[in-house]
């Protein structure tokens, strides 16, 4: 009997330890479980952290932009409404010397003009002014009417009546022309 009981001891022994080891593997496999949670937790916090940075640098460069954009672009409409008076200006010019009027009225009108153009540059506007006989350009001229003017190639310019302007890169009106229909 001894032999059993000590037996039977030995099994208790053993099974209190499995019992314990049981225990212990449940718990570091619940802790297991946990930190891979919070690792996962981590990573998707890790990833938005990234993606709001993305979103803010993002922002913070379409908003510097669009400042840009309106420090350079902003006063275009005004540029526009300004057109005309420099088409006004270069017409009484033109009267003024076909007139054989004063010296002093010319030079007046040069002279304000001359300011207008001043200020137009200082502002990044600069005149588009072609030439009869260069070719047509649709993203910079407007054909106000085409003729057949013999001596000339289909596409040429043969009459400017307006010069047209740039704001910076863009186009603020393009120049006004007529243009040669004649082929060959």
């Amino acid at each position: 009997m001894a032999d059993a009981k000590k037996d039977e001891f030995l099994d208790d022994i053993e099974a209190a330890e499995a019992e314990a080891f049981a225990d212990e593997m449940e718990e570091i496999d619940n802790e297991a479980l946990e930190l891979d949670s919070l690792r996962a937790e981590r990573d998707e916090y890790k990833d938005r952290f990234m993606r709001a940075l993305a979103d803010a640098e993002n922002a913070r460069k379409r908003a510097d932009k669009d400042r840009r954009e309106a420090q350079q672009y902003g006063g275009s409409k005004l540029a526009r409404d300004l057109l005309p008076v420099y088409d006004n200006l270069n017409r009484a010019l033109n009267a003024a010397r076909e007139a054989e009027a004063g010296e002093a009225l010319v030079e007046g009108v040069e002279l304000t003009l001359r300011e207008l153009t001043n200020v137009f540059s200082k502002h990044g506007m600069t005149a588009i002014t072609p030439q009869v006989g260069d070719k047509f350009d649709p993203k910079m001229h407007e054909a106000m009417f085409e003729a057949p003017v013999p001596g000339t190639k289909a596409g040429e310019i043969i009459q400017v009546s307006a010069e047209g302007f740039m704001l910076y890169d863009r186009l603020l009106r393009p120049a006004q022309v007529g243009v040669s229909s004649m082929q060959g």
